[in-house]
C-alpha cells in the first residue's frame, strides 16, 4: 500500500508532479510540498524515546495518570509499565497527564491496565480525575499550612530569641527546661506531619529520581528537608536546644507552593483528548448473509461492508458501496459545507451522516481518521519541551554536584579540626542554601501576572509554552474557517424578491447552512408547501402554491431536467471562483435567479494580519478548495495560503514551516488540535472546539481576532520577569553556596537566605506587567478599517 509522502495516509488514486519528488493522497499535499519546496523523500524525525506503542503489536489505550510530577516520573512510569508481561510498550508524557499502553488484550483487560499503572503514589484512570487530585494537593497544602504555622510561632516566641541572648527570665519559660523539652517535640510532631504529609509528593518524587537513576530537583529538595528534620530529631534527643525544623518547614512549603500552581497551570492544558474520544465510533454495524451484526470497530478488517444511517457516525475510512448522504466531515477536515456521497466516493472516518444512508467497504488499514488525529496529537503534544524540563536537565548535573559538595564541606572542616556537629550543620547549610525554591517559583509566579493580564485582554492562557517562545514567532499561522472567518453562512448576493420568497418557503424545511443564511435573509412568506425533499449534497425541491420550487446545485438542475439559463451558469462559475457557494432557484422547469451565499469573515481580520505582518511572516491554512481562500490570498499582509490541506497534513505544514523559525498556530477546529500542538505556539478561538482549545496554548475568550495581536505583546512583558526572576535565582546560587561551603552561613542562616530569595522573586513576579497593550489600543491594532464583503475582494 502507498502512502502519501507529506501526511503519510494510504493512498488509492496517487497525485504526482514531474516537479515534485514523491506520491501524494490530494492536491493539497501536493500544492503544501511544492510551496514549501521540501524534498519528498525527506522522513520525519524519530524521536529516541525508547520503546514506542506505534511500533509494538495489540490494542492500544490512553490512560490518565495523577501524581506525575516530572520527566522522571516518565521513566519511571514506562518501566514499570513494561514489565507486565502483558503490556508491550509504554510511553508517559508528563505535559498531559497521560500513559500511551500497547497491550495483549487477550492478556490483560483495558480496565486492568489502571492496576498496573497505579500505585507509589501514582493514581490512574481511564478517564481524567483532575479535580479530585486537586483537592487533595490543596488539603496537603492547608494542613502543611496550618502546623508550619504553628512551628514558626514557636520559634519565634521561644526559640529566636534564645538564640539571640535574651534573658530567658523575659520569656514564658526556660526552652532549655523541661517545658522546653515538651516545647522542641511537640515542634517536631508538627514539622513530621509537614514533612511527611505535605512533602509526601516530593518524597515520592525523590525516591522515583532514584529509582530511574535520573536526579531530580526533588531529590535535592528532600535531602535538605529530611537531612535538617533528622538532624533536629537527634538534637531533641541528646538534650540540645539549637535545631532547625524551621528550615525542613520553610523547604517544604515553599516548593509545595511553587509545585502547586505549576501543577494548576499544567492541568489546564490539556482535557485528555476528550472530544476525539467522545465522538469517534465504538461500535459499527457490520453487513452479513443474514442481514447485520453489531461489532465492536476494533473488530472491522479491510473489505468489511458497514451500514451507517443519518445521524450516525463512520467507523472507519472506507468507500460507499451503495447509497448517497450528504456526509459532514468538518470535525475533521475543516470543510464548511456537508459533502454529498454516492457510489464510489471515499469517507472518513469519525464524519457525520447527516442525511441519507450508506453502506461502506471497510478500507485496507481498517483505521478511523479520527484516531489517526487522536494519536497524532497526543505524540507531538506529549514530546513539548518546557522550563520544567530545562529545571530537570539541569538537575541531573546541579544535584549530583551539590551533594559531592556537601560530603566535601562536611569532611573538610572536619579534617581542619571542626567539630562533628560543625561540619554537620556546615554539610546541611549547603544543602540547604542550594535548594531550588528561588529557580522553582521563578517561572511560575511570574508567569501569574502574565494570565492574569491576558485575562483583562480576553485570553486564557493555559500553558507555559506560550510565555517562553510567543514573543519569536517568526511565522503566524491562520486556520480559515471558523479564525478568520466565523463559520457561519451568510447571504452575500439576493436574488430577486419573488425568487428569495419561493426560496425561503422551501428552504425553512431544510437542515443546512444556506437554509440558515436564506431563511436569515428574508421572512419566510405563507404559503402551502408540500411534497418536500432533500437531494443530499445538492439542494432541496417542494411544491409551493402548486409549483414545483427548486433550490440547489446546476447538477440537481440538470438532473431533475430544469432549463439554466447561460447568463446564470456563468454568475454561479464566477461565484464558485471567488470561494463562495452559489444556488439556483428555479420553478416550472426553469432556473429564475442565483442567491449567493458564503462564509462570514470575521470582524478586522484584514487589520489583525496587517499587525502581525509588520515583523513575522502570515500564512493561511485550510481544507477548503484553492477558491475559498482567494480574498486572503489577495490581501498584502499573507504571504502564503495553503488550501486543499487534510488534517493530518496542518500539523506536518506547521513543522516544515519551523523550518523558517518560531511558528505560532491560530486555529479553533478539531482539526487544527494537531496543529495547534505541533506549532511552538498554539492559539485556538473559542468559538471552537474544546480539543482544540485543549491543545492549544491560549484560547480567546472573545470572538474578537484583536486579541491575537494582545498575545504577543502580554508575552513579551511575561518572559522579562522570566528572565529577571531566573538571573536572580542563579546569582543567589553563584554567591550562597560558596559562602556555605566556607561555613559562613550556619543552616539557620542558609534558610532565610534561600527564604529572602524566593520572596525577592515574589516580589519582582507580582509587580504591574508594563508595556502590554491591550487589542483595543491603537498601538497594537490601530483603528480597524471597515469590514469588506466578500464580493470586493
Amino acid at each position: 500500500m502507498t502512502h502519501c509522502t507529506l501526511c503519510d495516509l494510504p493512498v488509492d488514486a496517487p497525485v504526482t508532479d514531474d516537479a515534485v519528488e514523491g506520491t501524494f493522497c490530494c492536491r493539497g499535499c501536493l500544492e503544501v510540498a511544492r510551496t514549501l519546496d521540501d524534498p519528498a523523500t525527506e522522513t520525519r524525525d524519530a524521536a529516541d524515546t525508547g520503546p514506542d506503542p506505534d511500533d509494538a503489536d495489540g490494542e492500544t489505550a490512553f490512560v490518565s495518570v495523577d501524581g506525575m510530577h516530572c520527566a522522571t516520573c516518565e521513566t519511571f512510569l514506562e518501566a514499570r509499565a513494561t514489565d507486565h508481561d502483558a503490556i508491550a510498550a509504554a510511553a508517559a508524557s508528563y505535559p498531559t497527564g497521560t500513559m500511551k499502553l500497547t497491550y495483549d488484550a487477550d492478556a490483560l483487560s483495558e480496565s486492568a491496565l489502571t492496576d498496573v499503572v497505579a500505585g507509589t503514589g501514582y493514581d490512574a484512570s481511564l478517564q481524567a480525575t483532575e479535580t479530585d487530585d486537586e483537592y487533595e494537593l490543596e488539603g496537603r497544602l492547608i494542613v502543611g499550612g496550618f502546623f508550619g504555622m504553628m512551628t514558626m510561632l514557636w520559634y519565634i516566641l521561644f526559640l529566636y530569641p534564645a538564640y539571640l541572648g535574651v534573658d530567658s527570665s523575659l520569656l514564658l519559660f526556660d526552652p532549655s527546661g523541661q517545658a522546653g523539652d515538651y516545647l522542641l517535640w511537640n515542634m517536631a510532631v508538627m514539622t513530621g506531619v509537614v514533612v511527611g504529609y505535605t512533602g509526601w509528593p516530593l518524597l515520592r518524587g525523590a525516591y522515583v529520581s532514584l529509582r530511574a537513576g535520573r536526579p531530580n530537583m526533588d531529590l535535592l529538595v528532600a535531602m535538605a528537608a529530611v537531612t535538617a528534620f533528622l538532624y533536629s530529631v537527634v538534637a531533641v534527643i541528646l538534650g540540645h536546644t539549637e535545631v532547625y525544623f524551621d528550615v525542613a518547614t520553610v523547604i517544604v512549603m515553599a516548593v509545595s507552593v511553587g509545585d502547586y500552581y505549576q501543577d494548576r497551570v499544567r492541568r489546564r492544558a490539556l482535557d485528555r483528548l476528550t472530544e476525539f474520544t467522545t465522538q469517534r465510533a465504538d461500535s459499527a454495524r457490520r453487513r452479513t448473509d443474514g442481514g447485520h451484526e453489531e461489532v465492536d470497530v476494533g473488530s472491522l478488517s479491510a473489505g468489511d461492508e458497514v451500514v451507517v444511517r443519518s445521524g450516525e457516525r463512520i467507523p472507519v475510512d472506507g468507500s460507499v458501496l451503495e447509497g448517497t448522504a450528504a456526509v459532514d466531515e468538518s470535525l475533521v477536515t475543516g470543510e464548511s459545507l456537508a459533502v454529498r456521497k454516492t457510489d464510489g466516493d471515499e469517507v472518513i472516518g469519525g464524519s457525520l451522516v447527516t442525511q441519507g444512508g450508506v453502506v461502506v467497504r471497510v478500507g485496507p488499514d481498517a483505521e478511523s481518521t479520527v484516531d489517526r488525529l487522536t494519536n497524532l496529537l497526543w505524540e507531538v503534544q506529549s514530546t513539548r519541551g518546557g522550563v520544567q524540563r530545562l529545571v530537570d536537565r539541569i538537575a541531573a548535573v546541579f544535584v549530583p554536584l551539590v551533594v559531592v559538595l556537601a560530603v566535601l564541606a562536611t569532611g573538610g572542616h572536619l579534617v581542619t579540626g571542626a567539630t562533628l556537629t560543625d561540619a554537620m550543620l556546615t554539610g546541611l547549610a549547603v544543602l540547604v542554601v542550594s535548594c531550588p525554591c528561588a529557580l522553582g517559583l521563578a517561572t511560575p509566579l511570574a508567569t501569574a501576572a502574565g494570565i492574569r493580564r491576558a485575562l483583562d485582554g480576553g485570553t486564557v492562557v493555559t500553558g507555559d509554552a506560550v510565555f517562553e517562545t510567543a514573543t519569536d514567532a517568526d511565522v503566524v499561522a491562520f486556520d480559515k474557517t471558523g479564525t478568520l472567518t466565523t463559520g457561519e453562512m451568510e447571504l452575500l448576493e439576493r436574488a430577486d424578491d419573488r425568487a428569495m420568497a419561493r426560496a425561503a418557503a422551501v428552504e425553512q424545511f431544510a437542515d443546512h447552512p444556506v437554509a440558515e443564511a436564506v431563511t436569515a435573509a428574508v421572512s419566510v412568506p405563507d404559503a402551502t408547501v408540500s411534497e418536500f425533499e432533500q437531494h443530499p449534497g445538492q439542494g432541496v425541491s417542494a411544491t409551493v402554491d402548486g409549483e414545483q420550487v427548486v433550490v440547489g446545485t446546476q447538477a440537481l438542475f440538470d438532473d431533475l431536467g430544469f432549463d439554466v439559463p447561460a447568463d446564470l451558469r456563468t454568475r454561479c462559475e464566477r461565484a464558485t471562483e471567488n470561494g463562495r457557494v452559489p444556488a439556483l432557484v428555479g420553478w416550472d422547469g426553469e432556473a429564475r435567479d442565483v442567491l449567493v451565499a458564503g462564509d462570514r469573515l470575521r470582524p478586522h481580520w484584514e487589520s489583525v494580519v496587517s499587525t502581525l505582518a509588520r515583523d513575522r511572516d502570515v500564512v493561511v491554512i485550510t481544507g477548503d478548495r484553492p477558491e475559498a481562500a482567494v480574498p486572503f490570498e489577495r490581501h498584502d499582509g499573507v504571504d502564503e495560503v495553503f488550501a486543499g490541506v487534510p488534517p493530518e497534513a496542518k500539523a506536518e505544514v506547521v513543522e516544515r514551516l519551523q523550518s523558517r523559525g518560531t511558528v505560532a498556530m491560530v486555529g479553533d477546529g478539531s482539526n487544527d488540535a494537531p496543529a495547534l500542538a505541533a506549532a511552538d505556539v498554539g492559539i485556538a478561538m473559542a468559538s471552537g472546539t474544546s480539543l482544540a482549545a485543549d491543545a492549544a496554548d491560549a484560547v480567546v475568550t472573545t470572538d474578537d481576532l484583536r486579541a491575537v495581536p494582545d498575545v504577543f505583546s502580554v508575552t513579551a512583558a511575561t518572559r522579562t520577569r522570566v528572565r529577571q526572576n531566573l538571573a536572580w535565582a542563579f546569582c543567589y546560587n553563584a554567591v550562597a553556596l560558596p559562602l556555605a561551603l566556607l561555613g559562613v552561613l550556619n543552616p539557620l542562616f542558609a534558610a532565610l537566605a534561600m527564604t529572602a530569595s524566593s520572596l525577592l522573586v515574589v516580589g519582582n513576579s507580582t509587580r504591574t506587567l508594563a508595556g502590554t497593550a491591550s487589542h483595543g489600543d491603537a498601538s497594537v491594532d490601530g483603528p480597524a478599517p471597515p469590514q469588506q464583503p466578500a464580493a470586493a475582494d
